[in-house]
């Protein structure tokens, strides 16, 4: 059997055992193949609609999109490392095949699944939108295969290259902090145009002029071309693939022979926290030094504090214009930056795995589990309290309105507590695995996505609910309201962590097994 059909059996039975295994995972793999198609068939008719436009816009859009095309295929992958052991090569280096093989079978197992079958689908749309006449269509079909390639080949090539890096805890903080200021950049042209500043169609037009001399440029315009010119550029972009190819090999030779980092010893260090000096000694006092040291050294903590000022920058930004003269918002963004601290409660046993055994056997009643989810929530507000005040002065002050400052600091803080209840909850009912050794992005194990999904619908929907009778008064404009919001706050944190710890501690086993699979 050849290496080709060696890895490509090798993906679809992986991709298979998802079927055979417990309902929550098939219901996972059946949602995430309807999710697939139904973005190829959408992708493709989005594509196809840019023949009613005129040429060269729908060129420089296809430009644009190859280009987005080929980004996404860079930063993606990297986001998903580790939920996929065909990405990682210390997963495959005893495999007894010289490196040229290897690089084969990977490039093999890449290509073979729904999402890249999608992505595939949807650049052959470009076909039908922009190429025109038989030379199109002739160079068309090679220009889609090559920036499929191109894609492929760059994604391996970045994934292989710091695939040892992204084992460690600092190469997953700047994996983080990297993808998350590439989402905000990728906002600018937005807010840049939502206040006014730009013109859409010059802007797409000088983009794709710059675009249109990238790889995946040249495809899209070869594509458009049909000519001796985009026969030239098909040529380079080839030549730009098989180069990639030539640097994938020569990277993937260097991480299969390169010790793995994460496993060399780490320095240990005694530390004495403020906790110690104001909480008596105890479990909670435990607790929440231990929660600490997780938020400070935890990458996927940090991603979700970080993301939560980052999206309320944003929508400070935006809506400081078409929404400037409204008072309330101020106490929208820091409820949106509360709520999205809080949600990272929505599974709050998860990140403990199978250690979470040492907790439950050291709960012998509700009133131990119910004291282990206020320390958690505890060590959240002693960092989100101080935040969730900045936030509320800063977005105060950039939206004009810096008398909203106490009301929104104040709602903020009813909104996190809101959110700690619900969560607490939603960590007992519907509980999963966060995989070990994975970056900060990585949300549930592999067939555990359906928990992943019910509890974030779950959590948004009972947030929801507890929330209207705050919302309806506040869309009166009474925002003295705000003044009783942390009480309500504290009231549903309590009711919700008692609530959980006596769901929880009658299914401690239920609990200890759902966060354990797969880990």
């Amino acid at each position: 059997m050849t290496t080709v059909a060696l890895f490509a059996q090798l993906k679809l039975q992986l991709l298979g055992g998802n079927l055979r295994g417990d309902l929550q995972r098939k219901l996972g793999f059946v949602f995430t193949l309807l999710i697939a198609t139904g973005l190829a068939l959408l992708g493709f008719f989005l594509m196809s609609l840019l023949r009613l436009a005129p040429h060269d816009l729908a060129a420089d859009l296809v430009i644009v999109a190859f280009t987005a095309f080929l980004i996404g295929w860079m930063i993606v992958p990297l986001m998903a490392f580790g939920l996929d052991d065909t990405l990682d090569p210390a997963k495959l280096s005893l495999l007894p095949l010289r490196t040229g093989q290897l690089a084969v079978g990977m490039f093999t197992a890449s290509v073979t699944g729904v999402w890249p079958l999608a992505m595939l689908i949807i650049t052959a749309g470009a076909l039908v939108g922009v190429a025109t006449g038989v030379g199109g269509v002739l160079l068309g079909v090679p220009a889609v295969l090559l920036q499929f390639a191109l894609c492929v080949v760059t994604s391996r090539l970045i994934t292989t290259s710091l695939s040892s890096a992204l084992r460690t805890r600092r190469g997953r903080d700047v994996l983080a902090v990297a993808a998350l200021l590439v989402v905000v950049l990728a906002q600018l042209p937005n807010l840049v145009m939502n206040r006014g500043l730009g013109d859409p169609e010059g802007m797409l037009r000088q983009l794709a002029g710059v675009l249109r001399w990238t790889p995946p440029g040249m495809a899209a315009h070869a594509m458009a071309d049909g000519g001796l010119a985009g026969l030239a550029e098909l040529a380079l972009v080839a030549v730009i693939v098989v180069v990639l190819g030539w640097l994938w090999i020569k990277a993937l030779g260097r991480a299969l022979v390169t010790p793995d980092v994460s496993t060399q010893a780490a320095s240990v260090r005694k530390e004495s926290g403020l906790v110690d000096r104001f909480l008596p000694d105890g479990p909670l006092a435990a607790v929440v030094t231990k929660e600490l040291k997780y938020i400070r050294r935890e990458p996927r903590f940090r991603v979700g504090w970080f993301s939560a000022v980052v999206v309320t920058a944003v929508l400070a930004f935006s809506l400081s214009r078409s929404a400037g003269g409204a008072e309330g918002v101020p106490i929208v963004l820091t409820c949106v930056g509360a709520l999205m601290i809080a949600l990272q409660s929505g599974n709050t046993f998860g990140i403990d795995g199978r250690s979470l055994w040492m907790n439950a056997v050291a709960f012998g009643s509700e009133r131990g589990l119910a004291t282990d989810l206020a320390g958690r929530h505890l060590a959240n507000a002693l960092i989100a309290v101080p935040l969730l005040t900045v936030i509320a002065v800063a977005t105060g002050l950039f939206t004009g309105h810096p008398g909203m400052i106490v009301p929104a600091a104040l709602a903020g803080w009813g909104a996190l507590g809101l959110g700690l209840g619900v969560g607490s909850v939603m960590s007992v009912v519907v509980p999963y695995t966060v995989p070990e050794r994975m970056n900060a992005f990585s949300g549930a194990a592999p067939g555990q996505g359906g928990q992943a999904f019910a509890s974030a619908m779950g959590g948004t929907l009972g947030i929801a609910l507890l929330s209207l009778p705050f919302v309806v008064p506040l869309a009166f404009g009474w925002f003295w309201v705000c003044a009783v919001a942390p009480f309500y706050g504290v009231l549903a944190e309590t009711l919700g962590r008692r609530l959980a710890a006596r769901i929880g501690f009658a299914r401690m086993p239920e609990l200890l097994g759902a966060v354990s699979k797969g880990s």
